[in-house]
């Protein structure tokens, strides 16, 4: 009775071409034309919105077998498609490494550090390992995974978050696109968690500021034009009252 009933909650096995199907069957030339207006590549793309590829995620349920040959594709959809389908828990160090070298946009990067990496037992491991990378998506995946990490790991003390700061202030001077708005949305997503982490983010985003570094500059700036906003003062300052 038992197998019976753990049978009726598993999702039935899809293939990748099943897939894929799915993700086609959902797609629209003019979704996939409006993707290089935000920088996408759409070359290996089927033009299909993202909270349809989460629909249709959610549809497929958990299975850790198929992302491989998900990802193998190429598609960007089905690449998307991993995030949803595959299990943060037996997802492999190895597996991780593999799809952040292959990262060619922002989009893709974000939406797996958001919705599985954070997830994974490996996620602070690799903030740190891929914040030294060259490579623009890279080095922009490391920084996605820590905003991310800072939105979602609720359970973290302040210390990992606190350590990070080095590795935003060794990013911050990197002048690529990618990079450095990932490098401010890592810093703003760390100084939005508590009051303490507020003021040292903000400590930070002054300095930065303040740099004779372009780059530097910017995010400092992108930074304190979120954080001195009025709702997250009153916020932050509500909290270190409380305490």
């Amino acid at each position: 009775m038992a197998a019976t009933k753990s049978a009726l909650h598993s999702p039935a096995p899809v293939t990748a071409a099943q897939a894929v199907a799915k993700l086609k069957a959902q797609s629209s030339q003019t979704h996939r034309e409006g993707l290089t207006r935000f920088g996408i590549p759409n070359e290996h793309a089927l033009g299909v919105p993202m909270s349809t590829i989460q629909a249709i995620g959610k549809q497929i349920g958990r299975q850790p077998a198929l992302v491989d040959p998900l990802w193998d594709t190429g598609i960007y959809e089905a690449r998307s498609l991993v995030a949803f389908v595959a299990d943060p828990l037996q997802l492999s160090a190895t597996q991780m490494d593999r799809w952040c070298r292959e990262f060619d946009n922002w989009a893709i990067c974000d939406t797996l550090c958001f919705h599985l990496f954070d997830r994974s037992p490996h996620a602070w491991t690799k903030v740190k390992r891929w914040s030294a990378r060259r490579g623009e998506f890279e080095r922009r995946t490391a920084f996605a995974l820590l905003a991310s990490l800072a939105v979602h790991d609720k359970r973290a003390s302040d210390a990992p978050f606190e350590a990070a700061l080095e590795l935003i202030t060794a990013a911050a001077g990197d002048e690529r696109n990618f990079v450095k708005k990932g490098v401010s949305w890592a810093l703003r997503a760390i100084g939005h968690r508590n009051a303490s982490l507020y003021g040292q983010a903000l400590a930070l985003a002054r300095t930065l500021a303040a740099s004779e570094d372009q780059a530097e500059r910017w995010v400092g700036k992108d930074t304190l034009r979120d954080l001195n906003r009025p709702l997250v003062q009153k916020r932050h300052g509500k909290q270190a009252k409380a305490k």
